[in-house]
């Protein structure tokens, strides 16, 4: 472990988050993003004051650095790394609200200038674990698979026949997640309900529903997905493919509160199947982006060129 983070930094970063996000469900989509494993945040009482919540946290991860440094090191960049706070101008009160984050966050980041080397090694770790996944990539073997993969879905590209279409398309699924090692899990029913699969990133278990039609996703398929994510332990998110994509409608509708889905298009799975961009790192952007703005559609060129990130 590298030198124990300063109390002061975590004195400006419990400040910061509690003033960055005025609901709790805001708060909380965001510290599941960043934490490595979310589970901590089952056992926090979310009806206790926002205040008291972030300062348990923080205290839990602070009185164990050996194992949860990275954690805090992670928090502390991505809230010093937030620019935009217009989710706040539309409160009551929000220029205050809004003024308050922006003085609060920039503290913080003086702080995170004083952790350098910390967040550098952090850096590097994610450097390495990003080789680490660009040499599975050039494997003979995953390179063989990928293009089965693709091969296959060209195929179903040019299929008549939907349901035959739309159940091959969740085994391919299924099979990037194998070679991603994502932990898919096999389809299964919960009380009645069809759940087309499950799999787990960074210690967050995702729910994974498929829709291949012709119309754009809407919000009633969106609402469908959430109210599967409400049953299910409160650290549960969902990944939505829809191959034609998503109506505005339904986007803007899961964009506010806690933003429980995360939506992928065809789009986004032919980068993979071309081996533009691993299925792992595909998420872990989409996942991250969507905690810090509220956009839960982030599209493949974004994460490609750089563009509107």
């Amino acid at each position: 472990m590298s030198k124990k983070i300063a109390s002061g930094a975590l004195v400006a970063l419990k400040e910061a988050l509690t003033c960055l996000y005025w609901y709790k469900s805001d708060l909380r989509s965001f510290l599941t993003s960043c934490l490595r494993d979310s589970r901590i945040l089952s056992t926090l009482d979310w009806n206790d004051y926002k205040r008291n919540i972030v300062a348990n946290l923080i205290d839990r991860l602070d009185r164990n650095q050996d194992l949860f440094q990275a954690d805090l090191l992670r928090l502390m960049s991505e809230v010093a790394c937030v620019r935009d706070f217009s989710h706040l101008e539309r409160l009551e009160d929000g220029e205050i609200k809004k003024d308050r984050a922006k003085i609060a966050v920039s503290a913080l980041r003086e702080w995170v200038d004083g952790h350098e080397d910390s967040l550098l090694e952090q850096q590097k770790i994610e450097e390495r674990r990003q080789k680490a996944h660009e040499k599975l990539m050039m494997k003979t073997g995953v390179q063989q698979k990928l293009e089965e993969l693709r091969d296959e879905y060209y195929k179903l590209l040019a299929s008549n026949k939907p349901q035959k279409r739309g159940f091959r398309l969740e085994r391919i699924i299924r099979e990037l997640f194998e070679i991603f090692d994502l932990d898919p899990k096999a389809s299964f029913r919960i009380i009645g309900e069809q759940i087309d699969g499950a799999f787990t990133l960074e210690g967050t278990d995702f729910l994974f529903e498929a829709k291949w039609q012709k119309d754009l996703v809407g919000a009633a398929e969106l609402d469908s997905l959430a109210g599967k994510l409400g049953r299910k332990l409160e650290n549960t998110l969902g990944l939505f493919l829809s191959i034609n994509g998503f109506s505005d409608g339904g986007i803007k509708a899961h964009a506010s509160g806690r933003r429980l889905i995360v939506l992928m298009d065809g789009s986004d799975l032919m980068a993979v199947l071309e081996g533009r961009i691993d299925l792992y790192q595909l998420l872990l952007r989409k996942r991250r982006h969507a905690s810090r703005t509220g956009n839960i559609y982030l599209r493949i060129h974004e994460i490609l060129t750089g563009c509107k990130q």
